[in-house]
C-alpha cells in the first residue's frame, strides 16, 4: 500500500462561515465522487488551505461535517501571493491506497480549474 496524494481547490463567493463550509463540503464530495474507492477510513490525514481573505471559518470543519470524524485535519493560511486567486481553499488529502499514482482524480471547482487546467 501507497501514500497518495490528491489535490483539490475551490473558490468561496464571500467569507462568510455558511459560504466556506457548503464549498468546502462541495470540494469534498467531489473528491470523493472522482475516486470513489475513498473512504474516511483510508484518509491518513488532510492538509486545507485558505487565502488569506478566508478566516470565517476553518474548512476542516465541513469535512467533520461530512462525518470525517477519525481523520487528523489541518487548517493554515495560504502564502499572499500578489494576483492570486482570491477566496481560495485547497485541500491535500494523504489517502492509503494501492491505486497507481495516474489513477488519482484531482478535483479543481469553480475559478479554481484555472490554477490547473491540465487536471479540470
Amino acid at each position: 500500500m501507497f501514500v497518495r496524494g490528491i489535490r483539490g481547490a475551490v473558490n468561496v463567493p464571500a467569507n462568510t462561515k455558511e459560504d466556506i463550509l457548503t464549498v468546502t463540503r462541495e470540494l469534498l464530495r467531489a473528491i470523493l465522487d472522482a475516486n470513489p474507492e475513498l473512504t474516511p477510513e483510508d484518509i491518513g490525514s488532510a492538509f486545507f488551505t485558505a487565502t488569506p481573505d478566508l478566516d470565517a471559518a476553518h474548512p476542516a470543519l465541513a469535512a467533520r461535517q461530512l462525518g470525517w470524524t477519525e481523520v487528523p485535519l489541518l487548517c493554515a493560511q495560504e502564502i499572499p501571493v500578489p494576483d492570486s486567486l482570491p477566496r481560495c481553499i485547497r485541500v491535500l488529502i494523504h489517502w492509503n491506497t494501492d491505486r497507481p499514482q495516474n489513477k488519482i482524480r484531482h478535483v479543481y471547482l469553480r475559478e479554481a480549474a484555472r490554477l490547473r487546467p491540465d487536471l479540470s
